[in-house]
């Protein structure tokens, strides 16, 4: 009965997959090297998530700017090339995120064209932006691409060019594809049997305590995590969360994707037991395929370590040591 049993034991430890365990880097002013890609392992990362972001004026602009000489070097196309060098050279896999950022930070899923000429215009403007890093995606050997993050209004009006671009993307690139749905709307996206993973922003409310306790976050779980685990099942493909984090501040997790405000105080321990109840709800699940954490500041922005206290990061963080001892599991 044993020897009968081994085959099918050894199959299954042969199929089950490493997590993906990412961390955003931020794309810094000027160029980075192996000292910040040393920095980084710290957190034993496999992945890390390049951002090279495009920029819209408001809500109501079909332009995309990006890859200009007014931007940071690690969100043009020299840094994004070196940085993806840099984190290979590091045994450190990529996936490449364009990702529009609006003027005053109005939140791109309300993005919407008053006119179908104003439509055209987004969409060749957005294609040009997406097939112009697909291409450095493949040229680079990137593993996973992700072609949009929370254009809520964008995916639901124009799913005829969202299914095109896709078509356009693979032609060129060979990789995995993926796209970042916000964690009100990811199970709405209108393409999603056209990609490799289910993204999600997983910025669920989870608990209202100031710092929250096991139980309320574990009780908080519940809905999203069967909501999630639903979804793959019915799909049949995995879950990537695009975007996972809290802030170091009071009822962190209320509102996870807000930053916070003046009016919060400093509670670093928030975040920590918010990741860990993350980790702890989620990671084991088999049809998560990982997520990416938000987000890892190059060493030029620490100096002098003001400014950070309440942000997303967890380098020097109470949840520091959280990330580093579920990221080092194999």
């Amino acid at each position: 009965m044993t020897l009968l049993l081994l085959p099918i034991f050894l199959l299954s430890c042969a199929q089950k997959t490493e997590k993906i365990n990412g961390i955003s880097l931020v794309g810094s002013r000027n160029p980075i090297d192996t000292m910040d890609v040393q920095d980084l392992k710290q957190f034993h990362p496999n992945y890390v998530a390049v951002i090279p972001y495009g920029f819209i004026r408001n809500l109501n602009d079909p332009q995309i700017r990006y890859n200009v000489e007014r931007q940071w070097w690690g969100e043009r196309e020299e840094g994004v090339k070196e940085t993806i060098d840099l984190m290979h050279d590091g045994s450190i896999e990529v996936m490449l995120k364009p990702h529009i950022w609006i003027w005053r930070g109005e939140y791109t899923g309300h993005m919407k064209m008053q006119s179908e000429e104003d439509w055209q215009k987004l969409e060749q403007s957005h294609r040009e932006y997406v097939l112009y890093y697909a291409q450095i995606a493949q040229e680079k050997n990137i593993e996973i691409y992700c072609i949009g993050t929370e254009l809520d209004a964008f995916v639901q009006e124009r799913p005829h060019y969202w299914r095109s671009l896709i078509q356009e993307v693979r032609s060129v690139y060979k990789g995995k594809l993926t796209y970042a749905g916000n964690w009100d709307t990811y199970d709405q996206v209108p393409f999603l049997d056209a990609l490799d993973y289910i993204g999600v922003d997983a910025y669920f409310p989870v608990s209202y305590e100031k710092t929250p306790t096991v139980e309320s976050i574990d009780t908080g779980w519940k809905k999203w995590k069967l909501e999630m685990g639903t979804l793959s099942r019915k799909r049949n493909k995995p879950i990537l969360l695009t975007e996972y984090g809290y802030t170091s501040a009071d009822y962190a997790g209320r509102e996870p994707w807000k930053s916070a405000t003046d009016s919060l105080q400093v509670n670093e321990r928030a975040q920590k037991m918010l990741l860990e109840g993350l980790y702890r709800n989620l990671w084991e699940e088999d049809w998560l395929a990982g997520g990416f954490l938000w987000k890892h500041f190059p060493g030029e922005f620490l100096e002098g370590d003001r400014g950070f206290e309440k942000l997303f990061n967890v380098q020097n963080k109470e949840a520091a040591q959280t990330v580093k001892n579920q990221y080092q599991k194999k």
